[in-house]
């Protein structure tokens, strides 16, 4: 008796994580112009926790990438706009981003966190990233849009 109801309950279970699963993905990025499948580091993804991010409080962005060579460094150049207009930009070590270096051959992840401002506005944002070698050569260009909400007051 107890299997027939496991066996009736697992198809739910089976639908329920099917619904749930693409939710908890990295949402997609888009490569800045149509030679992204020709760069050295791919991303597959972006995870922002929390989505949307509040003002005032921390927000973590995590970038999944791979690379088929070894990095021994990088520049990461981050482009920020809010409705379409260039509001920030910042530079940051991909060695200190990813963990250390150097980075090896396959997936990685780019991790950065910060606390914006309580005085951000909200509303929707696109972030631009560029990862430079120590050379100059142009690993990757990204870019993906987010939005940015003020705490509710349950927050405060």
């Amino acid at each position: 008796m107890a299997s027939v109801q496991f066996k009736s309950i697992l198809p739910i279970f089976l639908v329920a994580a099917f619904l749930i699963l693409p939710s908890i993905q990295a949402k997609p990025v888009k490569y800045c112009d149509k030679k992204g499948n020709n760069y050295a580091v791919k991303i597959s993804g972006v995870d922002i926790n929390p989505e949307p991010v509040v003002s005032g409080k921390p927000a973590t962005f995590k970038i999944y990438a791979s690379t088929e060579q070894e990095l021994l460094g990088a520049e990461l150049l981050l482009e920020v706009r809010y409705f379409g207009v260039h509001v920030h930009t910042e530079k940051h070590d991909l060695c200190e981003e990813a963990g250390g270096c150097p980075v090896k051959t396959g997936d990685f992840v780019i991790s950065h966190s910060q606390e914006l401002p309580g005085f951000t506005p909200p509303g929707p944002y696109s972030l631009q990233m560029k990862m430079n070698s120590k050379e100059g050569h142009l690993l990757t260009c990204i870019s993906f849009n987010f939005r940015i909400e003020f705490p509710s007051v349950a927050d405060i």
